[in-house]
């Protein structure tokens, strides 16, 4: 049994705020905008999946101490759905803002990638030394426990063992798209071991909640303060960035700090770029499963009716009445 506490941290954007759209296209190179993968409109895109991730945490992991949301200058504005459906909630939620986690470094700002915020979310004030990131896009679908995500206070990687060199191979392979070669979830933890000085293989996480431990990187950061600036500078994602969460548990399983188990039945995907059908396809599958991961990736991609479909599913699953809401 787990007797330290447990917080979640969330990065959220809503991509559709004129304030925020107009401080990214200041900033944006032509190519960044026309790159899906760096800086176009659907990489920012939010249709309210801040709340159903939220809304998992606190029905399926209500040992969560405190729940921290890190956004640039915005506010979800989850009072009404939460005091709705969870107005008896233990867990403290907090919004935090960039400018919290990017103190005495303010000039970097504003950034709009999601590795350059991650690199520094361990600096969240209070933050507790167990901790579990979630993209906005994530959830739980099904009950989990401290123990899930932490053994014997060792954070648990569910991944799989990646060849570099097939990593590379398949970089070097892949078609361009747009005319640009993507940078992908995949390389950028290749990055990463080339940071943790791994020579043979990584790591290979997925689109999961992700259990970290705060001081791991603090001791990382601290005596490798390049590194962690380097990171943390690029406005929109680039190729030489690493994958912060990798690089962790990188570290840890070298230290001693982490624990690696199979990926194997832990968790569901959805990517909704696979032609018509797909989520029909992919829920049904999804409801034979136990699974306790999910996540939604880039479900603004999806028509107006494969959304309200995954919408539908995800309602069902966190046990929320499935009428139309605008909470």
């Amino acid at each position: 049994m787990t007797d330290f506490p447990i917080d979640a941290v969330i990065t959220w954007v809503d991509g559709d705020d004129p304030a925020h759209r107009a401080r990214r296209m200041k900033y944006a190179s032509r190519d960044q905008i026309l790159n899906d993968e760096v800086g176009g409109d659907i990489r920012y895109k939010s249709i309210g999946e801040i709340k159903y991730c939220v809304a998992s945490l606190l029905r399926f992991a209500p040992f969560l101490r405190r729940i921290y949301i890190v956004t640039d200058a915005q506010n979800p504005g989850l009072e009404p759905f939460l005091d709705r459906y969870f107005k008896d909630r233990k867990t403290e939620i907090e919004i935090v803002d960039h400018h919290v986690i990017y103190r005495g470094y303010e000039e970097l700002l504003p950034v709009f990638n999601a590795r350059s915020i991650e690199t520094v979310l361990w600096r969240i004030p209070g933050l507790s030394e167990h901790f579990i990131y979630l993209n906005d896009d994530f959830l739980l679908v099904a009950p989990v426990s401290p123990e899930d995500f932490f053994e014997d206070g060792r954070a648990i990687c569910y991944a799989s063992r990646f060849s570099i060199l097939s990593a590379r191979i398949l970089h070097f392979l892949k078609p361009r798209k747009k005319g640009f070669k993507i940078h992908g979830f995949k390389d950028s933890m290749v990055n990463a071991a080339a940071v943790a000085g791994r020579k043979r293989n990584f790591l290979y996480i997925g689109h999961i909640p992700l259990a970290l431990r705060k001081s791991t990187l603090e001791k990382f950061y601290d005596a490798h303060p390049d590194i962690m600036e380097k990171n943390m500078s690029p406005k929109f994602r680039c190729q030489s960035q690493y994958n912060p969460q990798e690089l962790f548990y990188l570290l840890a399983e070298k230290s001693g700090d982490c624990t690696v188990r199979s990926r194997k039945g832990m968790d569901l995907y959805l990517k909704p770029r696979n032609g018509k059908g797909y989520i029909t396809r992919k829920l049904k599958e999804f409801d034979r499963s136990d699974a306790p991961f999910c996540c939604f990736n880039s479900l603004g991609y999806a028509s107006d009716e494969d959304q309200k479909l995954a919408m539908g599913w995800i309602r069902r699953k966190l046990g929320l009445d499935n009428t139309a809401s605008s909470e």
